[in-house]
């Protein structure tokens, strides 16, 4: 594998922002070292190149959209109801930047942070020391995110211990179509995600408590659905959430073996998702809202969908979930890896 490094401009308060391209046979992968964003992920097919993820073409475009294309969503992804939970017997408040609750952890999110990068042989190497109390959290957390590439799959590996007992769970927001970034919508795209349950929300998009065992709704994608098909449904919680905005449930326990969590397919290629995490996000893209993209590609509604490997969304705020705490002393890792193949 090969990494190049180059200039990518610089931030609203002057930082220089570097973007990293990853080789390997016939996948290459950017990164930038603002948010860790996944800015391109390049296939070479029988009928040429072929970019599968949303961006921009400068950093401006990835500070001002809220779309999160591409980036390490933390300290804590998805939402935390209420923007605030308790732990060891104190209360934290949180940012309110979602309605009434907490989103991908507010402005202080690892999104739009600046990461210190290293280049090693086989891998690319993000850090971030995100300090005590920023965003509201408890501890000093030191994260590290991995990017690798082997034949024709990505491979993330986050890492990250802290000084105090605090919550976490990370993920990447890559919004995904396998007809290209610029081809439109994702509705004749065909899906399977393995998971029997999603955590139900309210109308604030926020988990109940309960599971919903997907047999005979639109969620029930364990075999290969086109996705357009549950999109249209007027199901109780494909209204909820807008389309797909929904945790499945892999596993009760926080951790798993590395297995094959999801299947996309579309227009000759093939994504595989391989996670530990407990679950995964399946998000349609419902909030794209003509986004000027790259190379004068417009993103609408559904014009991409995030598979997002994550420990269950708010749990910390319930205790029946597998649990999102890392304790002091403890090391939190997970791996998730997006096999491409052409069918």
């Amino acid at each position: 594998m090969r990494i190049d490094r180059r200039p990518f401009g610089y931030t609203k308060d002057g930082e220089r922002v570097d973007i990293y391209t990853l080789w390997e046979r016939d996948l290459s992968v950017e990164v930038l070292d603002y948010g860790g964003i996944v800015r391109s992920f390049t296939v070479q097919t029988v009928r040429g190149p072929r970019d599968l993820v949303l961006g921009f073409d400068t950093i401006e475009g990835y500070e001002t959209s809220t779309s999160y294309h591409g980036a390490i969503v933390g300290r804590i992804a998805n939402r935390v109801g209420g923007a605030r939970f308790s732990l060891n017997g104190k209360n934290y408040d949180l940012e309110v930047c979602d309605g009434e609750n907490c989103l991908h952890s507010g402005s202080s999110g690892y999104s739009s942070r600046l990461w210190y990068a290293e280049r090693e042989e086989d891998e690319l190497i993000l850090m971030l020391r995100d300090r005590d109390g920023e965003g509201g959290f408890p501890g000093n957390l030191e994260t590290e995110v991995h990017y690798k590439l082997r034949s024709n799959r990505l491979i993330i590996e986050y890492t990250a211990k802290c000084d105090e007992d605090t919550p976490i769970n990370l993920t990447n927001h890559c919004y995904f179509n396998l007809g290209g970034h610029d081809s439109g919508g994702i509705d004749k795209h065909k899906i399977s995600i393995l998971g029997n349950y999603i955590t139900t929300i309210n109308d604030k998009l926020i988990p109940t408590g309960e599971l919903l065992d997907v047999t005979g709704t639109p969620f029930d994608l364990r075999n290969r659905t086109q996705i357009g098909i549950g999109l249209a449904s007027n199901h109780p919680q494909i209204l909820l959430g807008g389309g797909y905005d929904h945790n499945y449930v892999l596993s009760r326990e926080t951790s798993r073996p590395l297995a094959l969590s999801a299947v996309l397919e579309y227009d000759g290629l093939m994504l595989q998702c391989l996670t530990t995490q407990p679950g995964i996000q399946l998000y349609s893209g419902n909030f794209l809202d003509g986004e000027a993209g790259k190379n004068g590609a417009v993103y609408n509604k559904r014009s991409g969908l995030c598979l997002e490997t994550q420990g269950w969304p708010d749990a910390v705020n319930h205790p029946e979930f597998p649990s999102s705490i890392l304790r002091k002393g403890e090391v939190y890792s997970h791996i998730t890896e997006y096999a491409i193949w052409e069918t």
